[in-house]
């Protein structure tokens, strides 16, 4: 590893930038940097075992399903506000049971695409950061290789290939340094949003079928 390195940015995450980010994950991956095990792909009986999504019809082409549907599976909606607005919901259908079970599950299928789409958005995201930071940990281990050529070479003349002004290059290091930093202890948090995501439709699942 390059002392440099490893004196200016820490053990640990010299290591992460020599490493990148596949040693959070198994190597089946490497675009993929979380500890949560990737899901690339969900369906909607993961989480359903109500009436048949598709027999219960489009959830498009059912207005008020499918603005129910958006309002539920927003996370701006609080998950203490579903139950009441699925109950005022099914109320609409009174003693006609087949009709208010097929479009609650219709709700679930608007649901389910909703927040299925906003999930993949984050998962493609996330490999896209990873990426990111890939280039980046390069960019910094050239970074430091060339300051450490600089700090060791005998005399200026003897350094090759070093930038003019090593200045420059020294806060150049020390930002592209810094912005890794961040963009890694955000990750942590960027992580967990596939997984919130889920778990907020396993819930909303749970209280619709509660009122099939």
């Amino acid at each position: 590893m390059n002392v440099l390195l490893t004196r200016i940015v820490g053990p640990a995450l010299g290591l992460a930038i020599l490493a990148g980010p596949a040693l959070a994950q198994p190597k089946q991956d490497p675009d993929w940097p979380c500890v949560q095990r990737k899901v690339a792909t969900l369906s909607p009986g993961q989480f359903w075992t109500g009436p048949d999504v598709e027999a219960a019809g489009d959830w498009g082409s059912d207005n008020d399903a499918a603005v129910l549907a958006q309002k539920i599976a927003s996370r701006r909606t609080d998950l203490s506000q579903v139950g009441p607005l699925l109950d005022t919901f099914a109320e609409k259908f009174g003693s006609d049971k087949d009709a208010k079970d097929k479009a609650l599950t219709r709700v679930y299928a608007g649901v389910f695409e909703v927040l299925n789409g906003e999930r993949n958005k984050v998962v493609g995201g996330i490999a896209r950061y990873t990426q990111g930071q890939r280039r980046m940990a390069e960019r910094i281990r050239d970074e430091a290789d060339k300051i450490s050529q600089v700090k060791d070479a005998p005399s200026a003349s003897d350094a090759t290939e070093l930038p003019k002004d090593q200045s420059e290059l020294e806060t150049k290091f020390a930002w592209d340094r810094r912005i890794f930093q961040e963009r890694s202890q955000s990750l942590t948090y960027v992580c967990e949003v596939p997984q919130l995501l889920e778990q907020r439709l396993g819930e909303i699942a749970r209280l619709i079928q509660a009122r099939l």
